[in-house]
């Protein structure tokens, strides 16, 4: 590392610090250069390739974890849902991704993922998900999927 103050390039960890979900190290690090000795600090964490989901229309744009909990909590108002499910939805979603050889997905996946798992979370939630995901053009559609729903109760 590179003393930001002396441009010296030999220091020595003092002291290191893990995240508390290991994703980055903290190093409290010291100049070896006699004149300067001032310490600094570094963080290390390992170097992410984004996720790209390919859209309907064929764009891609990268994974943003932030846009599916704001589709979830949308989804998920005023419903007896706690915020530490949704983020748990968010999770598995992630870790779907992750366990996936090729770095792109398509929406169509992710929603019936999100689907599956807001239909074990809440049902109405789940309705109001599909709803806007499926973009139910009339009643009958809506109908026919509550019905689905209700069938798979029994």
């Amino acid at each position: 590392m590179r003393c930001p103050y002396c441009d010296n390039v030999v220091d020595k960890v003092v002291d290191s610090r893990e995240k508390k979900d290991g994703s980055e190290i903290r190093r409290r690090r010291q100049c070896l250069n006699p004149q300067c000795e001032k310490r600094f600090t570094s963080y290390e964490r390992i170097e992410d390739i984004p996720y790209m989901v390919v859209k309907k229309d064929g764009t891609r744009e990268r994974f943003e974890r932030q846009k599916l909990v704001a589709g979830l909590l949308k989804a998920c108002e005023k419903r007896p849902v706690s915020v530490a499910s949704i983020e748990d939805v968010a999770d598995r979603v992630e870790l779907m991704l992750q366990e996936k050889p090729e770095k792109e997905i398509a929406t169509a996946e992710v929603g019936a993922f999100v689907m599956q798992e807001l239909k074990r979370l809440d049902k109405v939630a789940y309705v109001r998900f599909a709803s806007v995901y499926r973009h139910f053009r009339d009643i009958g559609e809506f109908m026919s999927e509550l019905k689905d729903l209700l069938n798979a109760k029994d």
